[in-house]
């Protein structure tokens, strides 16, 4: 199957006509355009900027499209939402203080962001997908529930289809995202608390130095802008302000499947899941379709099933990257969809590319970098958007100055440095 997708000169003109372009000067006593400039408002920049302002800092977001765009790596309708963090133990407090944040942008914006399902992981018993889980899940005490094939089916109906021996682990406190959505909020609430949001305007390049950052942007009526500290949170681009960090950008195919005539897909059978593939060594990732009986408050969705991304990749440039989705490119997620969900037809019922930002260890990158005054806010590795709220909220308080809101070292950018 084949979708259209946009190409690289209509997301410039998307830039260019976007209202905004004009970036708004006001220079205060000391000489600074404003407290902190923070570059690219996605998934972590939008928070950035939202908790900086709620500070009382003087904040000034740049994005150079729209809050909630399809030109990077936050879009497809959903993200899903975990606590039990297979990746890192260390991630179960950010994840939480995400969903806490979450919830309050859902309040502020009175539009419904997460909704909790319940999650599932299944696995060999000695998998990572399953050690991983449960050693987050011991480290912090959570109500996870752990579960043999009977379980699973009950728990998940449509996940019934398992090799011999694997095993599940049900978190109770998972979910999904509406990433766009969340992202409009978070500038929504940057701006009530005070940002200046500048929109349609591209940053090119920031020049630190003992005394503050200039930040040059595209804006030929705009000359260099002076201020005390900058947050590079600009997804994929993160690389152009921020050169030494090893961060790999690549395009990604995302995927929808519809049910079966006559079976089940929504979230009632099949909750979040990330799981094995029957016969396969390999893993995907997904959720079910929502509600059948229409009382989701998310806008209607096919289920989305996803494969592995443990790489190597190939770098791409964010620029330049490919929006159509060409024939053949979703034969390899249709043969692992057939071999795991009976109830699913396997042709997508919908694709489309976003961009993923890889670090070697898995891990983001939030927190100062070699210059005192440039801080990082990204690397999403697959698995960031849960926390992006929350990752946000590490990078004001790195700004900040303040102690971090939970032990954050893992993260740390300057963990590449030589």
């Amino acid at each position: 199957m084949s979708c259209a997708g946009v190409s690289r000169s209509c997301a410039r003109a998307s830039r260019r006509c976007s209202p905004g372009r004009t970036v708004e000067r006001m220079p205060r006593a000391d000489g600074f355009d404003a407290d902190v400039a923070v570059i690219g408002l996605g998934a972590v920049g939008s928070s950035a900027a939202w908790r900086l302002a709620a500070r009382g800092l003087d904040v000034i977001g740049f994005e150079q499209f729209e809050p909630g765009h399809p030109w990077g790596g936050s879009t497809g309708q959903t993200r899903l939402f975990r606590v039990a963090c297979l990746e890192h133990p260390g991630l179960t407090p950010i994840a939480r203080r995400a969903r806490d944040l979450w919830r309050e942008l859902e309040a502020s914006a009175r539009v419904p962001l997460f909704l909790e399902t319940g999650g599932i992981m299944i696995g060999p018993p000695d998998s990572h997908l399953i050690t991983g889980t449960l050693a987050a899940a011991a480290a912090h005490h959570l109500p996870v529930e752990r579960l043999n094939a009977e379980g699973i089916a009950r728990r998940s109906p449509a996940n019934a289809r398992i090799d011999a021996g694997d095993v599940g682990v049900w978190d109770p406190e998972a979910g999904i995202l509406r990433p766009e959505a969340a992202i409009v909020a978070a500038v929504d609430a940057a701006r009530a608390a005070g940002a200046r949001i500048r929109t349609g305007v591209r940053v090119v390049a920031i020049e630190p130095d003992d005394e503050g950052v200039t930040v040059t942007v595209d804006d030929p009526d705009a000359a260099g802008l002076r201020v005390r500290q900058v947050a590079v949170t600009a997804g994929p681009w993160i690389g152009r302000f921020v050169p030494d960090m090893p961060l790999t950008p690549h395009r990604v195919v995302m995927t929808w499947f519809r049910a079966r005539a006559g079976h089940r897909a929504d979230l009632g059978v099949l909750p979040v899941f990330i799981r094995s593939v029957p016969g396969h060594d390999t893993w995907i990732w997904g959720h079910g379709a929502s509600d059948a009986s229409g009382s989701s408050e998310f806008a209607s969705f096919d289920a989305k099933v996803g494969p592995e991304f443990d790489g190597p990749f190939a770098s791409d440039d964010p620029d330049a990257i490919d929006r159509v989705v060409h024939p053949g490119e979703t034969d390899e997620i249709a043969a692992l969809v057939a071999a795991t969900f009976p109830d699913l037809e396997p042709e997508p019922s919908g694709a489309t590319t976003c961009i993923m930002m890889h670090t070697p260890d898995g891990q983001f990158v939030v927190g100062p970098t070699a210059h005192p005054r440039v801080f990082v806010g990204g690397g999403c590795s697959g698995h960031s958007f849960k926390h992006a709220s929350a990752l946000g909220e590490l990078v004001a308080q790195a700004v900040a100055g303040e102690e971090p809101f939970t032990e954050a070292g893992f993260l740390d950018p300057r963990r590449f440095a030589g």
